[in-house]
């Protein structure tokens, strides 16, 4: 028998086979759950391993039938017998399914020449860029209104309630992104997809944005940057998994940190135009309502760009996945090794996890071992984000010079060199991300940004005001040096790889509401701390939020550098009180030897290995990794 769920994956309710025992099957199946649910070994294994020659040919002539593509078998044959062995580029393989010489250049180019990438997917990724643009500057106009607006709007005095709604207004964008968008994103991608859901929230940053400069009163503008926030939560929880989905593994960390490298170029432009304007009479409507030029060709490139082809899988599309794979990569075993590798893990995902609703999928956050590590860790990544004092710059830059003595115009500049260096320095992320790693990149930032942090503030005390403006200027573009090659890129590209397909959209969509609701918390109470503690105290609490930071990230944050996303299940097998102990007992030991006593010949055992022996898999139909059609049968 043959089902089908709601996402569009087909499966079968496999029997066993003549010559194995139904317990067998079962036992297969049960540890294959163990192995990615409690992954005690911390083994990274590839569903394809140790399967049969003759009965993976037999399960990609299945496949190819069953999905459409009966005109590619012999390339996807090709591409699986590469996907068992993906190391060795396919120069073991002989006779018919041999890779002619531009088949393995191909797939070595992959991994040696990485950024020859077609020209699709550097659309792509552009357009994905121009998105996150639209998002830092959607947040930056606001920081250069915010010593203008408040006295037009009658909420310019220094009482409590006025503090607070001038707060309020700044953090609408974020209730909106926290509160409706980010939820939003998995309703809607499931309907319209990664590229529908980017052109919808395009004009969400479009149309409001615009009628935010023709605001008379706070509650317009409150309502208007609410209607923004919607379009940033969608686009925020959405864009970057798309640009997870469309990019090789040996690239991917590089790709999606575009998101922050572009959203900091959003915020440099936006200090640029908040400085350009400020001697025009309506200077703080211009500052608010220029965000919407980006917007526009971000409407008219999204659909030059294809569909995200695991979507396409997860919706049963996989005639137009095949088109969208093949253009995303250089040749098409590039696309066949992708399509039946990526089918073959979704079909054990279905297994484990099941035919699942909005509410289930919700729940399975918390309740599905696998996933609630995910959870976990991006929940981590999200928060510090917002703990380490990144945003209270960014919303606040302006108002926190001015309150160090800064000129209006002094403090304008001093905003435009934070938004340059927190763009300037986004770049060494290309490099370091896809080498040193996620985790290295926050452990080694987060002390770096509490300091300088910590010295930004208490640089206020001192009287001498010429010395006061400089240094307080220098530290906080040194925070923003720390911050953007680490702590910057990391949640968002971390947060879009983490999860499995069938929880990639609420997953992303929780992540998000996590940074953009502290976002909006910090935004609204920021004023009235800084009004309170002044500058050094606001500053010395974000320190500290800075170090506890850094212990959470120690404990609960897995390294996911050149993994494959479905490699991932095995990283997230492993339960969260193995992976403490061994940062206590191996990684940080290791640590001090290396780097605090130099001995160079320290050795680090590793934690997460290669199962080069592969996993026993039962045989052919009852495999549930084979096909997913019975005896030829179409599902």
């Amino acid at each position: 028998m043959s089902s089908e769920d709601k996402t569009g994956i087909s499966h079968i309710q496999p029997a066993p086979s003549a010559t194995e025992p139904k317990d067998a099957y079962v036992h297969a199946v049960e540890d294959h759950n163990d192995e990615v649910n409690e992954n005690l070994e911390a083994k990274i294994k590839n569903p394809l391993k140790g399967i049969p020659y003759d009965q993976l040919m037999r399960d990609v002539e299945a496949f190819a039938h069953e999905k459409g593509l009966e005109e590619h078998i012999d390339i996807l044959r090709k591409g699986a017998l590469v996907a068992q062995t993906p190391d060795n580029y396919g120069e073991e393989l002989v006779g018919t399914h041999a890779l002619d010489e531009a088949e393995m250049k191909a797939l070595r180019d992959e991994v040696e020449h990485k950024w020859h990438m077609p020209w699709r997917l550097v659309l792509t990724i552009v357009t994905c860029s121009i998105g996150a643009a639209v998002q830092g500057w959607d947040q930056t106009g606001s920081n250069g209104a915010t010593i203008f607006f408040p006295d037009v709007y009658g909420i310019g005095s220094s009482s409590t309630r006025d503090t607070l709604l001038t707060g309020l207004v700044n953090a609408g964008p974020y209730i909106g992104s926290a509160f409706l968008g980010c939820w939003l994103s998995d309703p809607v991608n499931n309907i319209i997809g990664r590229r529908g859901v980017i052109f919808v929230s395009a004009h969400f940053c479009l149309w409001p944005v615009i009628g935010s400069a023709f605001c008379h009163t706070w509650p317009q503008q409150l309502a208007c940057r609410l209607l923004m926030g919607i379009g940033m939560g969608i686009k925020a929880a959405t864009v970057p998994i798309y640009a997870a989905e469309n990019s090789p593994a040996s690239v991917r960390g590089a790709l999606v940190m575009t998101w922050q490298m572009w959203t900091a170029f959003g915020i440099f432009l936006g200090t640029a135009i908040n400085l350009a304007v400020l001697d025009h009479p309506q200077n703080w409507r211009l500052m608010l309502g220029a965000p919407f030029i980006p917007a526009v060709p971000l409407l008219c490139l999204i659909y030059l760009c294809p569909e995200s082809p695991r979507w396409l899988m997860k919706k049963n599309r996989y005639v137009q996945a095949w088109k969208s794979l093949t253009v995303l990569r250089r040749n098409h075993i590039q696309a066949a090794r992708d399509i039946y590798y990526i089918h073959s893990q979704l079909v054990i995902e279905h297994k484990i996890i099941g035919n699942t609703t909005f509410l289930t999928r919700f729940a399975g956050l918390f309740k599905v071992p696998r996933v609630r590590r995910a959870t976990t860790a991006a929940f981590t990544v999200m928060l510090a984000q917002q703990l380490c004092g990144i945003n209270i710059i960014a919303f606040y830059s302006t108002t926190v010079f001015r309150q160090a003595q800064f000129s209006e115009r002094n403090a304008m500049i001093c905003s435009l060199g934070f938004g340059l260096t927190n763009f300037v320095f986004c770049f060494p992320a290309f490099w370091t991300i896809d080498t040193f790693g996620r985790r290295s990149l926050l452990l080694f930032t987060f002390p770096n940004m509490m300091w300088t942090l910590l010295a930004a503030g208490l640089c206020n005390l001192i009287p001498n005001a010429q010395a006061r403006l400089g240094l307080v200027a220098l530290f906080v573009f040194m925070f923003a040096a720390f911050y953007s090659p680490g702590e910057g890129p990391v949640p968002f590209t971390y947060s879009a790889e983490v999860f499995p397909l069938s929880h990639r959209e609420i997953g992303m969509g929780f992540a998000v509401a996590t940074c953009l609701g502290f976002a909006a918390l910090l935004s609204i109470t920021f004023p009235f701390l800084l009004d309170r503690a002044q500058t050094v105290g606001a500053f010395g609490t974000y320190a500290g939020f800075n170090a506890v930071a850094f212990v959470m990230i120690f404990f609960l944050v897995p390294e996911t550098k050149l993994r494959t996303l479905e490699e991932l299940d095995y990283i997230f097998g492993v339960p969260g009180s193995k992976f403490a102990k061994y940062q206590v007992t191996k990684a940080a030991p290791w640590w001090f030897k290396r780097y605090i006593f130099f001995q160079r010949n320290a050795v680090l055992e590793p934690l997460y290995k290669k199962d080069e022996e592969g996993r026993p898999v039962p045989a052919r139909r009852d495999s549930p990794l084979g096909s997913d059609v019975e005896k030829g049968e179409k599902v």
